[in-house]
């Protein structure tokens, strides 16, 4: 059986290159021998079907024709009751939890998949890159860069992807959120080709197997650079978190 890896409406969430996300897991499926194939969902037609879905970064306005058009789908809540991965990036993100602000900071209906609630920050927007160490000790250390204004609670049905090193993440010191096979950030980069244990993890939920290593040194140089130049930053700003940026 083919994988069938959905980037969702790349036409509405393509703004920063998040379909990456897509490539990169497909890419690392192929590597393995795993038969995988990568579908691009435009936003005029139904959602397909797939093994896992990845929804990127966009403005205002696309993100909210984007959360109203998955609301009348419904494909993308029904594969969550599934058990098919997700993974959500910034304005996807926000569009997956239970509410997203407009762009005069109105609270506007999300997918309500994932148990967070985004409201418009009232300082600087968060822009830079964003380190955090995850919760979850299978995974390394998380690499990415933020772009986004909303501040973003977690409910008692979601647990945070990581906790913040340097840069903004939720807004309180958190980076993300994880609820069963639905992973949300704010990570671009694309997030997935900066952290391969990442992408694999949502491989390993998708197809069911047990992976095979992988010799990542060009992914493990772009990694070590990155984290090493914002460790630097943090060093000689002496701040963490949030302040840092």
């Amino acid at each position: 059986m083919t994988l069938r890896v959905v980037v969702v409406y790349p036409d509405l969430l393509g703004t920063y290159g998040d379909g990456g996300n897509g490539v990169v897991v497909v890419q690392r499926a192929q590597w393995r021998g795993i038969d995988a194939t990568l579908l691009e969902a435009p936003s005029g037609e139904p959602l397909p079907a797939g093994d896992c879905y990845c929804l990127g970064g966009g403005e205002d306005g696309p993100q909210l024709r984007a959360a109203e058009l998955l609301r009348e789908d419904g494909a993308l809540a029904r594969a969550a009751i599934d058990g098919i991965p997700i993974l959500a990036v910034c304005a996807g993100y926000q569009i997956v939890g239970r509410t997203f602000p407009s762009a005069d900071g109105r609270a506007l209906p999300g997918l309500g998949l994932l148990d967070v609630a985004t409201t418009k920050g009232t300082g600087r927007r968060a822009v830079g890159e964003i380190l955090a160490e995850p919760l979850d000790d299978g995974l390394p250390t998380l690499t990415g860069f933020e772009n986004h204004g909303g501040l973003t609670t977690l409910g008692t049905d979601a647990s945070p992807l990581a906790t913040v090193v340097a840069g903004v993440g939720n807004g309180d010191g958190s980076e993300g959120a994880v609820a069963g096979r639905i992973v949300g950030t704010y990570l671009h980069g694309p997030v997935l080709a900066r952290n391969p244990a990442l992408a694999d993890r949502l491989l390993t939920w998708a197809s069911g197997e047990t992976l095979t290593s992988l010799e990542d040194t060009e992914e493990l140089a772009l990694r070590a650079e990155r984290i090493s130049a914002v460790r630097g930053t943090v060093r000689r700003s002496g701040r963490t978190g949030r302040s840092a940026w």
